[in-house]
C-alpha cells in the first residue's frame, strides 16, 4: 500500500488538528470527513481539501475505499462511534479518552481484536521528539532513582454549562479531558501506582473542575498531578531523581524544549521540535505499525489505555463522579481484562 486513505469523524479544532497533520504526511492521503451537519462537513472539506464530505458517520464508515478512521468527536460519542467504524471493517484512531470507562473500553478493544483491526488511543504526547529523548535519558539512568513526577494541566474557561468541558452528558470536566496527561506522563515513566489519593473541587454542573492527584509507587517514587480549567498557571512538568531532574518546558504535552539538570553541572537545554503540529508523529506510528503488521502500538498499548481508564473510574467513584450513561455502573468493579 503507498499511502493510507483516512476519514476524519467530526470537524472541530482537534479534528482540524488532525487534517492539517494528514494533508502533511507523505503516506497519508485524507481522502472524506463526516460531520452531523453537511455544511459543515463540506465548509471543512473545503478548509482541509478533503474530497468526500459526509453528512453522516454512518456513510463515512460505509465507504469501501477508506482505511483508517480518526474520531474527533465529544467523548460520550467514541463508544458508539468506535464500534460503528470497527464493525465496517476499519482502523481507527480514537482520540482521547478512548471511551468514558474502562467496561466501555475493554468492549471497543475486545471488537478491534476480534476483527483483526488496528485500534489505539489517540495520546499525541506519546509521540513527540521530546518525550522520545526523555525515554531515552530515563533508560539510561541519568537522573538515577526517580523519586518526584510534577505535571499541571491548568487553564481558565469561562464557565458554560452547555460547553463540552462542564456538560456531563458529553464527558465533561477536568479529568478526562485534560487531567489524562498529567497521568499518562506520569504513568508512561513510572508505570501504574500501588496507591493513589486526590482532592477536586465539583462545579455546579457535578463535573470535577479542579483536581490534584498524587501517585505513590513501591519503590518510593511520587507524582503530584494537576488539573483545572478553573484557574491558570504553566503547563510545564519536572521529572526528579537522586543525580538531577529534566524540566519539560511549557507545555509539556506539546514539548519542544528539555533541560537536564545534573547535580554539580551545568544545566543543559536542548530544543526538540515536532514536525507541523505534532500531531503528524502519532499518524507515523499507526502507518508504521499497520506496515509490521500490528494491530496496537507499543507507546500506547491497549493494556495501557484499559489500566488508565480504570484508574480514572476510581477517581471519579472517590469524587462521586458518574456520567448520566453510567447511572447502572459500578466505577469501583470494572472489568479491564
Amino acid at each position: 500500500m503507498d499511502k493510507f486513505r483516512w476519514g476524519i469523524i467530526a470537524t472541530g479544532n482537534i479534528a482540524g488538528s488532525m487534517a492539517q497533520s494528514l494533508n502533511a504526511a507523505e503516506d497519508a492521503e485524507l481522502l472524506a470527513v463526516a460531520s452531523r451537519d453537511q455544511e459543515r462537513a463540506n465548509a471543512f472539506g473545503e478548509r482541509w481539501h478533503i474530497p468526500r464530505r459526509y453528512a453522516g458517520y454512518e456513510t463515512l464508515a460505509a465507504d469501501p475505499d477508506i482505511d483508517i478512521v480518526y474520531i474527533a468527536t465529544p467523548h460520550s460519542n467514541h463508544f458508539d462511534n468506535m464500534k460503528l467504524c470497527l464493525n465496517a471493517r476499519k482502523h481507527v484512531l480514537c482520540e482521547k479518552p478512548l471511551t468514558l470507562n474502562a467496561r466501555e473500553a475493554a468492549e471497543c478493544i475486545e471488537l478491534a481484536q476480534e476483527k483483526g483491526l488496528f485500534l489505539m488511543e489517540a495520546v499525541w504526547m506519546r509521540f513527540f521528539p521530546a518525550i522520545d529523548q526523555i525515554r531515552q535519558w530515563m533508560n539510561k539512568g541519568i537522573l538515577g532513582d526517580i523519586r518526584l513526577i510534577t505535571a499541571d494541566f491548568c487553564f481558565q474557561l469561562p464557565f458554560d454549562p452547555h460547553h463540552r468541558l462542564y456538560d456531563p452528558n458529553l464527558g465533561g470536566g477536568a479529568l478526562l479531558d485534560i487531567g489524562i496527561y498529567p497521568l499518562s506522563f506520569a504513568t508512561m515513566l513510572l508505570g501504574f501506582p500501588e496507591h493513589h489519593s486526590s482532592q477536586v473541587v465539583l462545579g455546579e454542573t457535578g463535573i470535577d473542575e479542579l483536581n490534584a492527584i498524587t501517585l505513590r509507587y513501591q519503590s518510593g517514587a511520587i507524582a503530584q498531578l494537576t488539573s483545572s480549567m478553573r484557574i491558570d498557571k504553566p503547563r510545564e512538568a519536572f521529572i526528579v531523581g537522586s543525580r538531577g531532574y529534566i524540566k519539560v518546558h511549557d507545555i509539556f504535552f506539546r514539548p519542544d524544549k528539555l533541560t537536564l539538570h545534573l547535580n554539580g553541572m551545568p544545566a543543559k537545554t536542548i530544543d526538540k521540535p515536532y514536525r507541523v503540529n505534532g500531531y503528524i508523529h502519532e499518524v507515523e506510528e499507526v502507518h508504521a505499525c499497520l506496515r509490521a503488521g500490528k494491530l496496537e502500538s507499543d507507546l500506547m498499548s491497549h493494556a495501557e489505555t484499559l489500566k488508565m481508564m480504570a484508574l480514572m473510574d476510581q477517581l471519579r467513584a472517590d469524587w462521586g463522579v458518574k456520567y448520566p450513561s453510567e447511572k447502572t455502573t459500578d466505577l469501583r468493579n470494572q472489568t479491564t481484562e
